[in-house]
């Protein structure tokens, strides 16, 4: 791994810059890149922000949104640099994984999960204390002297609330906290990125969170609880990906829950797993047991096969955690 020193050499000696995060953007994967990106072109680099999937409505209030080139277009050109954020695979970057084949483009990945290493880029750098991508970008444009507008702080705190879960996740440090007060004061106006990103919620969220609960089921011990989001309901409401965003928190928020669990039905015959916990379980080792990862407190997987075989075979797997949390 390189140190973030060295990676700030690597981007001052660029000249055109792609930068992209992953598939299904998040907060953090978005105010991560646009940040960045916003912060190099006032050092005069040429930048494009790029996506493998559409801005959700949810950040569209972010500066540098409208910018995003979706997909590969618009991608071709004299680039010499492809910056990777918030992604440890390359999977994850879907169709912009063909980056990677262009011979003239160096690639660096940054990122903040347990167990990434980004080996796909030829400079990388991974901080699992980082509370999210966006913190390791504060500290880049601090090392590189690079000025935090207010535009680039509203950014940056977007991806610091998004990846704490409003700073009440266990990724949440002191240090998250000094860098949140910190881009407050350069002029991120707090309360207003708060009620953009969690009081603005649809009526096909409401809709589908209306459908989903009707499937919430508990186990004996109350301590793991899950619900199941299938084709069907996405289609009669005509919901998107975004719309499921936070779902499972509705689970997580049941009084005596360690694990919360959504299934989301993608596909017929594939599903998209949500892991969350509270305090004991490490759900990066349970999404691990299918193929997944993530956070310590917030993983996910995807799994195929049918419903009547997944459902009870991940439940028992979270059942399994939960005891062995307790025993320890």
């Amino acid at each position: 791994m390189n140190s973030l020193s060295e990676i700030a050499r690597v981007l001052a000696g660029s000249r055109q810059v792609i930068l992209g995060g992953h598939v299904m953007p998040d907060g953090d994967s978005l105010g991560a890149t646009a940040a960045l990106g916003l912060a190099l072109e006032s050092a005069g680099k040429r930048v494009v922000l790029a996506s493998p999937d559409p801005v959700p409505e949810t950040y569209d209030f972010l500066p540098g949104a409208q910018r995003f080139r979706i997909g590969e277009a618009g991608l071709d050109g004299d680039y010499d640099l492809f910056v990777a954020l918030d992604c440890s695979v390359p999977d994850r970057l879907g169709v912009l994984q063909n980056l990677l084949l262009r011979p003239e483009l160096t690639v660096v990945g940054i990122d903040h999960h347990a167990g990434g290493e980004a080996h796909f880029a030829r400079y990388f750098y991974v901080d699992p204390q980082a509370a999210a991508t966006g913190e390791i970008i504060f500290d880049l444009l601090e090392l590189m002297r690079l000025p935090i507008t207010p535009e680039i702080a509203a950014c940056l705190y977007t991806a610091l609330v998004t990846d704490t879960g409003s700073f009440r996740y266990q990724n949440t440090t002191p240090a998250t906290h000094r860098r949140a007060a910190r881009l407050i004061e350069l002029g991120a106006d707090a309360p207003r990125l708060n009620t953009l990103l969690f009081s603005r919620r649809s009526l096909i969220h409401l809709r589908l969170l209306q459908n989903a609960l009707a499937t919430l089921a508990m186990s004996l011990d109350g301590r793991v609880a899950w619900m199941h989001v299938t084709l069907e309901m996405m289609e009669n409401l005509g919901a998107k990906e975004e719309h499921t965003d936070g779902l499972i928190d509705y689970v997580r928020s049941i009084r005596g829950v360690e694990v919360a669990v959504i299934f989301r039905e993608t596909a017929p015959g594939q599903f998209k797993i949500g892991f969350r916990s509270k305090e004991r379980v490490d759900v990066h080792r349970l999404a691990a047991m299918f193929g997944g990862g993530g956070h310590v407190r917030a993983s996910g997987a995807v799994v195929r096969g049918e419903a009547e075989r997944i459902i009870p075979r991940v439940i028992a797997a979270a059942e399994g955690a939960v005891r062995r949390a307790w025993m320890e």
